[in-house]
């Protein structure tokens, strides 16, 4: 198992508890906020847009699942198949509570807990800019490893390496060019 980091402890307490609890907790307050404040575009459409053609019988994981929503999101368009991995043990239970029915377990996007090749997709929202510069490509690595086929990434955008300072913690969040690192 990969060191932990001092952003996952964080992540993993009362900041992820928080954080966890003024996000959206449905997916019709994510499509709302996808559409009125993010994308323009609810979470939905674009879900039906990027995955409308595949099998729904796919397995999907999503690597940052928090609550599940957005995995809640995928069964409401038919996906069966749904895993997650949230390093925040609340986000865990929370979405066992929620959602009984999707796999989410503790796990961290450092060291995957799924053998090599096990999923169809394998996908991020959000998660990948919680992760230090330092350790990117490790979790990069590690989903693409549990990918046999799709790599999906829903990151924010920056040309290079910018932390950006969240509700004033610093040393927390970085965006880059993600699909590059991919690449």
């Amino acid at each position: 198992m990969s060191k932990r980091t001092r952003q996952a402890a964080k992540w993993d307490g009362e900041f992820g508890r928080r954080y966890t609890e003024r996000n959206p907790q449905s997916v019709a307050e994510l499509d709302q906020l996808r559409r009125e404040r993010q994308f323009g575009v609810t979470q939905t459409a674009l879900f039906e847009r990027l995955l409308g053609d595949l099998d729904r019988d796919v397995r999907i994981l999503e690597v940052g699942s928090n609550v599940g929503v957005q995995l809640q999101c995928l069964a409401e368009l038919g996906f069966e198949n749904l895993y997650g991995i949230d390093i925040q043990a609340y986000a865990v239970r929370q979405c066992h509570e929620q959602f009984p029915e999707l796999n989410v377990v503790e796990g961290d996007a450092l060291d995957i807990p799924f053998k090599d090749e096990f999923f169809d997709l394998v996908f991020t929202s959000g998660t990948l800019i919680m992760i230090p510069p330092e350790r990117i490509e490790t979790a990069l690595d590690e989903v693409v490893r549990c990918s046999r086929r799709y790599v999906l990434g829903q990151e924010p955008y920056a040309e290079q390496y910018t932390e950006v300072t969240y509700r004033g913690v610093e040393e927390m969040f970085w965006k880059t060019d993600f699909a590059e690192k991919y690449l």
